[in-house]
């Protein structure tokens, strides 16, 4: 019925496009549809830390260690003390192993002519989706506050709102990328 391999897609846009509601409310569709959905986040503020200081992992942490798996009753978390550039999204996306669907924000430029990796890119203007077209290669589809329906792109490429009918941005996933 579904393919069995992992598949990446990239949530991508320019900062308050709607990237993190339209990766959350397709993290929740898909998931209600009976997929095993991951995410990965690109946080671009130097100095966040999903840590608490002063809490034992960040002691830990302080201490030298640079794995720290804390284990509770309802979730895992491991914190790997390393500069992100030393990381590749490759590793990140071996992480993910074993889900339906990954769903990656951020990352533009790493993921931007990936052709494995098809984008959703969420836009606010017609200069927006110029500059998508010319920058992301493949797109799956474009969402957000901007309708794309009335301009003649070149190929074809379908528009769905992800905040008024994540439905229909769903179905073209799974039409195009899951059901193959």
């Amino acid at each position: 019925m579904r393919k069995l391999k992992t598949q990446a897609i990239a949530v991508v846009g320019s900062k308050k496009s709607g990237k993190t509601t339209t990766t959350e409310k397709l993290i929740k569709e898909l998931a209600n549809r009976g997929y095993k959905v991951a995410a990965i986040k690109h946080i671009s503020e130097p100095d966040f830390t999903i840590d608490t200081p002063e809490k034992d992992t960040w002691r830990y942490a302080q201490a030298g260690a640079k794995t720290i798996i804390s284990a509770a009753t309802n979730e895992i978390a491991t914190i790997e003390k390393t500069h992100s550039r030393n990381i590749s999204l490759e590793t990140l996306l071996k992480k993910c192993i074993g889900n339906d669907v990954i769903f990656i924000e951020g990352f533009k430029k790493p993921v931007a002519t990936k052709k494995n990796i098809p984008k959703i890119v969420v836009v606010k203007s017609t200069q927006e989706t110029m500059n998508a077209l010319e920058s992301f290669k493949p797109i799956l589809a474009f969402s957000g506050p901007y309708s794309t329906e009335a301009l003649d792109l070149d190929p074809k490429i379908p528009y769905a709102n992800a905040l008024k009918n994540p439905e229909k941005l769903a179905d073209i996933i799974e039409d195009n990328l899951l059901k193959k």
